[in-house]
């Protein structure tokens, strides 16, 4: 599984038009799934995203995870995470896992991830045509991968 991690002062993801789900200060959390991705996986990447230290300590360090400060995470599905792009010009979701095994990962990965987190985490709906507003507070953008834990 990968996840692009951002850093935001507050977010939102609207779907025809209407705001489906919206945090303030937190983590906006965009994630992609393959086929090969484990409950292992989304256990490991759900504690690393709720205890990752990226939010500012009273000295101003990078010092304070998502709970430390009281912060949401807004979730949303992103096959493209997943995209090939060596070959032409159009990029390949080839590894990308079809909606049959991505949704049920994405709706375990949403589960732990609240169990993790301690609160509700607001969501997009997957497979639906979204539009993301965020206001990245840094900024602050990281990537991370299940499969290769650096």
């Amino acid at each position: 599984m990968r996840v692009v991690i951002q850093r935001v002062s507050a977010a939102s993801v609207s779907i025809a038009g209407a705001v489906h789900g919206q945090i303030e200060q937190g983590l906006l959390v965009l994630a992609g799934f393959t086929a090969s991705d484990t409950p292992e996986d989304l256990a490991w990447t759900a504690k690393k995203l709720v205890q990752l230290r990226i939010f500012s300590d009273p000295d101003d360090k990078m010092n304070l995870s998502v709970q430390d400060v009281g912060g949401g995470i807004l979730l949303i599905s992103q096959f493209t995470l997943y995209a090939l792009t060596k070959k032409g010009n159009r990029p390949s979701y080839i590894n990308a896992a079809p909606p049959a095994v991505a949704i049920p990962l994405y709706e375990q990965f949403h589960q732990v991830l609240e169990k993790e987190l301690g609160q509700p985490v607001p969501t997009g709906v997957f497979g639906a045509d979204m539009k993301v507003a965020l206001v990245n507070d840094g900024p602050v953008t990281i990537t991370i991968d299940s499969q290769n834990r650096e």
